[in-house]
C-alpha cells in the first residue's frame, strides 16, 4: 500500500505543519469539576458510562458498594446503543432538578423501560416537573454537556463502556 492511500501522508503533513512531530498521545483524565456528578467517600474514580449498557449497570452497582468517590461522566455513543444519547440527556435534565443520582439509579435498575413514557413515569415517581424535564433534556446546554463528556472520553483513549479510571490531573 502506498503512503498516499494509507493515510500516513496526511498525518505526516500535519506533523510537519506543527513544526515536527505531532503529539498523538491521549489526553489526561481531569479530576472532579464543579459541575460533575459526584457521590461517595474515598479515593476518586471517574466512571464513564452509558445508561443503556448492561455492563455499566453492573459496574455502577459494584461501585456503589465500594468505598470510593464516584464521578459520573457520559460516554453515550448512539452507534453502540440507539437510546444512549437520549438517556444521557434525560439524566442531565433530571440533574437540573437535583435528581441526577436517583435518576441514574433508576435507569440502571430497570434498563428494560427506557422509552419516553417510562422516562416520564420515572420523573413523576421522583417528584420531578415533567414539563421542565422535557424542556431541559432538549436544551443546547444539556446537549453540550453530554458532548463534552464524550469528547473527553475519546481524547483520553477510551473506546467502550463501562470505563472506570483514576484521574490523571486535578
Amino acid at each position: 500500500m502506498d503512503e498516499q492511500r494509507s493515510g500516513f501522508a496526511h498525518a505526516r503533513s500535519a506533523a510537519v505543519s506543527l513544526g515536527g512531530e505531532a503529539d498523538l498521545s491521549t489526553a489526561p483524565v481531569a479530576g472532579p469539576r464543579p459541575d460533575d456528578h459526584v457521590r461517595g467517600e474515598g479515593g476518586i474514580v471517574i466512571f464513564y458510562g452509558d445508561f443503556s449498557c448492561v455492563p455499566c449497570a453492573v459496574a455502577a452497582q459494584r461501585l456503589a458498594a465500594e468505598r470510593v468517590r464516584v464521578v459520573f461522566r457520559h460516554f453515550a455513543l448512539k452507534t453502540r446503543h440507539p437510546r444512549a444519547v437520549a438517556l444521557a440527556h434525560a439524566a442531565e435534565a433530571a440533574a437540573a432538578q437535583g435528581a441526577f443520582w436517583p435518576f441514574h439509579d433508576s435507569l440502571y435498575a430497570d434498563q428494560g423501560h427506557i422509552d419516553d413514557p417510562h422516562l416520564w413515569a420515572r420523573c413523576e415517581r421522583l417528584g420531578l416537573d415533567v414539563g421542565r424535564f422535557e424542556t431541559d433534556r432538549r436544551s443546547a446546554a444539556v446537549a453540550e454537556r453530554v458532548r463534552r463528556d464524550v469528547r473527553e472520553a475519546m481524547r483520553a483513549g477510551l473506546i467502550s463502556t463501562p470505563a472506570i479510571v483514576r484521574p490523571t490531573v486535578d
